[in-house]
C-alpha cells in the first residue's frame, strides 16, 4: 500500500512539474501577448507594392522574454523570424525585460516586487537568473547571439553601423540588443562595459519603477537622475550606447537631454496631445527629444494610443509627424510585451494600407515605416 502511495505522489509530482515547466509559461505566454482577432485585413495593390519597397524597422519588443524559439512560427505571441519576414522586417531591437513589479500599472509603482522571477524558473532559465537582474540581462544577450548561430545567415546580430549595412546588402534581418531599464546594471558602472561586450547597444534607463539611475514615469518619486544615473548616461554615451527614455520620468528626460551631446530614443511610446494616458510624457517634452535629433517610436497598444487599430496607429504617426516632423517618427511595437495589439509582426503591410487612408505620401511612409530608424542607427551605432 505504501508502494502504492508512494508512486502515486510520484507521478502527481511529475505532472505537476510538467505542467509548471512546460504547460503554464506557453499559456501565460499566450494569454498575456494578444492579437486581436481580426478578418483578413484589406490590403490594396498599391499598399503592398508600397510595403515591399520599405525595409520595416521596429524600435522595441520583448520576445526573448519568452520561452519560444524565434527561428519557429508560432501562433501565439507576436514575434518570430518567420513572421517578421512575412512583415518586411529589416531591422528589430530586441529588448531584455528584467523585472516587473506587481500590479505593472502607469499611475504608480513599488520596486519592492517582482513578478518575473517565477516565469524564469518555469521557462528553466539558469539558475544564476532567478536572483540576479544582471543575469538575466546577459542571458538574454546570449539568446540574440545564439539565434544569429542558428540562423544560416537570416539573422545578424548587430553591433556597430558597418555590420548593419552588412546584413541590409545581404538581405538579413539586423537585430539590435537594448536593455529595458538600466536595473541590471544592479549599481555598478562596470555593468555597462559587460553589457556592451555582451551586445547591448540600447539603453533604457527606467521601467515601471524607480530605480538606482532615477525615477520612472510610472514610480513614486517622479525624481529626475541621481548621481550614479549621470555618471550611467555620459558612460553610456562615451561608448556610444544609445540611450532611450520610454518610461523615464519627465525630470530624468530633461535631465539627460541637459547632459547628453548624443540623440536619445524614445522607442516606444504615444503622443500625450493625441491620447491623453498617463504612459505618455508632455507633446512639449517630445518636441524638445526631437529638436535634439531624436526618434520617437509610436507603439501599436491601447495605453499608448488610446485606440488599437490599424487606423489608430496611422493616427497616431500622423499626429507625431505633424509634431515632431516626419525625420523624427518610427515605429515601436512594443510586441511581446504584455500588450495586445491588432495584428503582428507578419501583417504589418495593414499599417502601410492605414497611412495610406491617412493622407502620408510615399515618402513619408517609407521613412517612419524603417528607413529614419535605420539611418538614426547608421549614424548612432559605434562604427565598428
Amino acid at each position: 500500500m505504501l508502494k502504492w502511495i508512494g508512486g502515486g505522489i510520484l507521478i502527481a509530482a511529475a505532472a505537476g512539474a510538467g505542467l509548471f515547466f512546460f504547460i503554464i509559461p506557453a499559456r501565460v505566454d499566450a494569454r498575456m501577448n494578444v492579437v486581436i482577432a481580426h478578418e483578413p485585413f484589406k490590403i490594396s495593390d498599391a499598399a503592398r507594392a508600397l510595403h515591399a519597397t520599405v525595409g520595416i524597422a521596429d524600435l522595441h519588443a520583448d520576445t526573448m522574454l519568452w520561452m519560444r524559439d524565434p527561428l519557429k512560427r508560432h501562433a501565439r505571441g507576436h514575434v518570430d523570424l518567420p513572421r517578421l519576414k512575412d512583415g518586411g522586417a529589416a531591422l528589430q531591437v530586441f529588448t531584455a525585460v528584467t523585472k516587473t513589479p506587481s500590479g505593472l500599472n502607469y499611475d504608480g509603482n513599488d520596486s519592492d516586487t517582482d513578478d518575473l522571477t517565477a516565469l524564469m524558473i518555469a521557462q528553466r532559465w539558469p539558475v544564476a537568473t532567478w536572483g540576479s537582474l544582471f543575469a538575466r540581462a546577459d542571458y538574454q544577450a546570449g539568446r540574440l547571439a545564439g539565434l544569429e548561430r542558428r540562423a544560416d545567415g537570416a539573422f545578424i546580430y548587430v553591433k556597430t553601423a558597418q555590420q548593419l549595412r552588412s546584413a541590409i546588402a545581404a538581405n538579413a534581418l539586423a537585430g539590435i540588443y537594448g536593455i529595458e531599464g538600466a536595473h541590471p546594471l544592479e549599481g555598478e558602472l562596470g555593468n555597462i562595459d559587460r553589457l556592451y561586450d555582451a551586445g547591448m547597444r540600447v539603453m533604457g534607463l527606467q521601467h515601471f519603477f524607480d530605480n538606482e539611475l532615477g525615477g520612472s514615469l510610472h514610480g513614486r518619486s517622479g525624481a529626475g537622475l541621481t548621481p550614479f544615473g549621470r555618471d550611467a548616461v555620459k558612460k553610456a554615451a562615451a561608448k556610444s550606447i544609445i540611450i532611450d527614455v520610454a518610461h523615464s520620468s519627465e525630470a530624468v528626460v530633461r535631465d539627460v537631454l541637459a547632459i547628453s551631446e548624443r540623440p536619445l530614443i524614445v522607442s516606444h511610446t504615444g503622443l500625450k496631445g493625441y491620447c491623453d494616458s498617463p504612459r505618455n510624457i508632455s507633446d512639449q517634452l517630445m518636441k524638445e527629444i526631437a529638436d535634439a535629433g531624436g526618434l520617437v517610436g509610436v507603439g501599436f497598444w491601447e495605453g499608448a494610443i488610446c485606440n488599437p487599430t490599424p487606423d489608430g496607429i496611422a493616427g497616431a504617426i500622423v499626429y507625431a509627424v505633424n509634431l515632431l516632423g516626419a525625420e523624427h517618427v518610427a515605429l515601436g511595437s512594443d510586441f511581446d510585451g504584455t500588450v495586445t495589439t491588432p495584428f503582428d509582426t507578419s501583417e504589418l503591410a495593414a499599417l502601410t494600407q492605414a497611412l495610406i487612408n491617412a493622407g502620408l505620401d510615399d515618402q513619408t511612409i517609407r521613412a517612419v515605416m524603417g528607413e529614419n530608424a535605420i539611418r538614426f542607427f547608421l549614424e548612432n551605432l559605434p562604427a565598428e
